[in-house]
């Protein structure tokens, strides 16, 4: 069904051109979905033992990979590193598409039920279900515990979820998939890696590059459409969302866990090049959107800058 509304639309412009119509993305989306979607439980052998000497993560991926502690670590502590780690990055993974859903929820809430983009939102909510129950199978599978992300931050997206606009929450979703997304990207072709998480990094990258182009084509919209005061209160979300994400992607937890000083691993990893440009590349393909569609201006560049994500 394509509305009056959505025909107007396609001649609205960003920097990418014309906006396109958002029956036509959901119903493409909808057809990639039936053709190619897993279930993790029948995909993938639970019941496998983890295979000696390998890593749960590719080394060079790992927070302390290159710094002076790394380079004094015996390689049994590495790789129960990168398990651990693995472990610490699915649980942020469940976190967000947690409050992925919600704010997918909310964003259907006033829409057409029967149309194409409701349904591919809820064919994503289907599929982020399932990835969030893979992360908590591979976390005990792996035998490692889990990390919540620290409680003031647990909160504050309590808060975040409630406050967020539209393109907010779209800007939040990316902002949670691209990052993880590029790492799962080096990760499940790797044969160095446990052989189950390549499977499992694997399936989530064929089923979120939909979520990707599904976030991105209704971001710019919304970023077309939204009021001023709108898209000066998402840049400024966004940002501190940048900021949050940054801080929670490695738990220092992981270092106490694996015999290391929490302390002294964390100063290390703040001072390591090596580090913040993984971090900065993963984000680029991200930034360099935003910075297109106009969310990196002001006060959310100066977020962005100050959670390590952009140069």
């Amino acid at each position: 069904m394509t509305t009056a509304t959505d025909r107007d639309m396609t001649l609205l412009r960003d920097a990418f051109g014309p906006l396109r119509d958002r029956e036509q993305i959901a119903a493409r989306l909808l057809a990639s979905s039936a053709r190619h979607s897993f279930d993790p439980d029948t995909e993938l052998d639970w019941d496998s033992a983890v295979e000696e000497g390998k890593w749960f993560w590719p080394p060079e991926l790992l927070s302390l990979y290159g710094t002076p502690m790394w380079d004094r670590m015996p390689e049994e502590q590495r790789l129960d590193l990168s398990r651990h780690e693995a472990a610490a990055l699915a649980s942020l993974g469940i976190w967000f598409e947690i409050i992925l859903m919600q704010l997918l929820v909310r964003h259907i809430y006033d829409k057409p039920v029967t149309s194409n983009h409701v349904r591919y939102a809820l064919t994503e909510i289907a599929d982020e279900c399932r990835h969030s129950m893979m992360f908590g199978r591979m976390i005990d599978w792996g035998g490692a515990p889990t990390y919540p992300v620290p409680r003031v931050y647990h909160n504050l997206a309590r808060v975040l979820k409630t406050v967020s606009t539209t393109p907010g929450s779209f800007a939040a979703t990316l902002l949670g998939e691209e990052i993880l997304d590029w790492m799962q990207r080096l990760t499940f072709p790797d044969d160095r890696v446990q052989t189950l998480v390549r499977g499992v990094t694997r399936i989530h990258v064929i089923e979120e590059a939909r979520h990707v182009r599904y976030a991105r084509e209704e971001l710019r919209r919304q970023m077309v459409t939204a009021p001023r005061w709108e898209r000066e209160l998402t840049r400024v979300s966004c940002g501190e969302a940048a900021r949050v994400f940054s801080v929670c992607f490695v738990n220092p937890q992981v270092y106490e866990n694996v015999g290391l000083d929490r302390r002294a691993a964390v100063a290390e990893v703040r001072a390591s090049g090596h580090r913040t440009e993984v971090m900065q590349t993963g984000a680029k393909r991200l930034t360099d959107f935003f910075d297109d569609i106009g969310l990196l201006n002001g006060v959310g560049r100066r977020l962005w800058r100050s959670s390590g994500l952009l140069a």
